[in-house]
């Protein structure tokens, strides 16, 4: 068997020129052991060709069975795309302009600041440049156990409060696109997830995906996602919400997706000689243009001077050419997809465990070496950084706990939990109900009921919150403010751990106590 630093050596060789098969095979199965993955799957486009294709490690280590080319992943967000599509398919068709005010077509539709509601329009909704702060108003749609309906999403928006100036700054948002979603159903009649079957995937053959968890036909090969939950890999069960398919809902493989690659390198055309059409190359011209401005902190490894925000797609310039990508994550199970069109290259790499730094490691290594970028040791420089964060956040919050058990074993420390226990409200996120447990406050979220745990006393007002659920990573801080008779009237809550998701997003919450009856 080969040694790490052997194989290392390896692919520092090989960076000057395409990877072999054989060497992304050791590429691959290498990754899997370096960031503790089941199961990988790799497809790499070329001039029109799938040029690799291949499954490595198992799709669930409950059952075992095989990783291939056809195994079923969650693509998360690389979904967006798809979105964009459909839209983009809807312009070409004269039924919408991508100026078109969402207004026009969702009345009901408002966000915090009335002025940019009225100028907000369909590009917009796809760009991430609202001013709503990242992840805003997530926690209606995750963890997957929320009972808010589509509607009453639309409606919260509202409630969202601008942190950013309208179109002045990147920060990426989910919820938007699940009304990107509810735009191609008032058009079209049709659900989105009809809509994407029939007039993308359905052309582009891609004969095993679905619009959505739900909507999948045949499940002998869709993989199992995983989550290390205190050092130890296990299954938990698939993102199954219906109300984000048009955000983070398609399931497919690498084998249906390298269709979905080649179209776009081809500008929107597909089929024999590329004879068919799904979208007029002005139109994918737009999808690919920069809309929405990105930082460059330095130019890395790449040589990248700019980075923007398409219709759906991350753009940047890598080693002097475009490149068009995005990324997706849901519990268990993160995916990439990148092109170089002017290289017609495409690479595709979807793994089931939460881990993104093992994609970035071999859609790196695979792309080092069309473009000649040499002496880039990804297997050890990401599992360094891996390291180096996880090692943070375990300081961060072992201190935290620490400091809980100490105040536990203090003498004469115990909280009057009769200040903080009732019903706390948040416009956006409705009611908390905080209960006293005898030894512990509970804290339960009426409309996500997987938002759920201990309250345990850290200092002074504040608390930390013990999800039940403990692959969530995402224990929080809850601060109280106490009104002028020394009971709670209002808290917030701010994630732990900084490698938190940021769709846990605590902190846009302020939950007020409600009145008794």
């Amino acid at each position: 068997m080969l040694t790490l630093s052997l194989m290392l050596l390896i692919f520092t060789a090989a960076w000057s020129q395409p990877l072999t098969s054989d060497q992304i095979d050791k590429l691959a199965e290498q990754t899997l052991k370096t960031f503790n993955v089941p199961g990988i799957a790799v497809a790499v486009v070329k001039d029109d060709k799938v040029v690799h294709m291949k499954g490595y490690g198992v799709s669930s280590i409950t059952t075992g069975k095989k990783t291939d080319e056809n195994t079923l992943f969650a693509i998360a967000s690389n979904s967006k795309a798809f979105t964009a599509a459909a839209l983009g398919i809807l312009v070409d068709e004269g039924k919408l302009k991508w100026e078109t005010k969402v207004t026009d077509i969702i009345p009901e539709f408002r966000l915090y600041n009335s002025y940019v509601t009225e100028d907000f329009n369909i590009k917009d909704l796809l760009t991430h440049r609202s001013g709503m702060g990242l992840g805003a108003g997530d926690l209606m749609l995750w963890p997957d156990s929320s009972t808010f309906t589509k509607e009453e999403i639309i409606h919260n928006l509202r409630y969202l409060k601008q942190t950013s100036s309208f179109r002045t700054k990147y920060d990426y948002d989910n919820l938007l696109y699940l009304v990107a979603g509810e735009v191609v159903d008032r058009i079209t009649g049709q659900s989105w997830e009809e809509f994407v079957e029939e007039r993308i995937m359905k052309p582009l053959e891609m004969t095993n995906s679905a619009a959505s968890y739900n909507r999948v036909r045949d499940r002998s090969n869709l993989m199992d996602a995983h989550i290390p939950v205190e050092g130890v890999l296990q299954v938990v069960p698939m993102y199954q919400s219906s109300l984000f398919n048009s955000g983070a809902g398609i399931i497919s493989s690498v084998a249906d997706m390298s269709k979905w690659v080649m179209m776009h390198i081809n500008r929107g055309s597909y089929g024999e000689y590329n004879s068919k059409q799904l979208l007029r190359e002005a139109t994918h011209r737009e999808m690919w243009t920069p809309q929405t401005i990105i930082p460059v902190s330095n130019p890395g490894p790449y040589r990248s001077h700019f980075a923007a925000y398409g219709l759906g797609w991350g753009l940047t310039d890598v080693a002097g050419y475009l490149q068009a990508s995005h990324t997706g994550g849901l519990g268990g199970v993160v995916t990439q997809v990148t092109i170089i069109p002017e290289l017609k290259l495409g690479i595709i790499v979807f793994t089931n465990q939460q881990e993104g730094a093992a994609f970035t490691t071999i859609t790196n290594t695979i792309k080092d070496g069309y473009l000649g970028v040499k002496g880039n040791d990804w297997i050890r420089t990401l599992s360094e950084n891996v390291e180096k964060n996880r090692a943070e956040a375990k300081r961060i919050t072992d201190e935290v706990w620490a400091k809980v058990e100490a105040q536990r074993s203090k003498s004469g420390s115990q909280v009057d939990h009769v200040l903080y226990t009732g019903t706390y409200t948040d416009n956006w996120f409705g009611d908390i109900v905080i209960s006293d447990a005898g030894s512990r406050l509970r804290f339960r979220s009426v409309k996500s009921p997987q938002l759920r745990g201990d309250m345990l006393f850290y200092t002074g007002n504040t608390f930390i919150v013990k999800w039940d659920d403990r692959s969530m990573d995402a224990d929080a801080y809850a601060v109280f403010t106490l009104g002028k008779e020394g009971m709670a009237v209002a808290f917030t809550m701010e994630a732990i751990s900084p490698l938190t998701d940021f769709s846990y997003d605590f902190h846009d919450l302020y939950l007020k106590r409600k009145p008794e009856k």
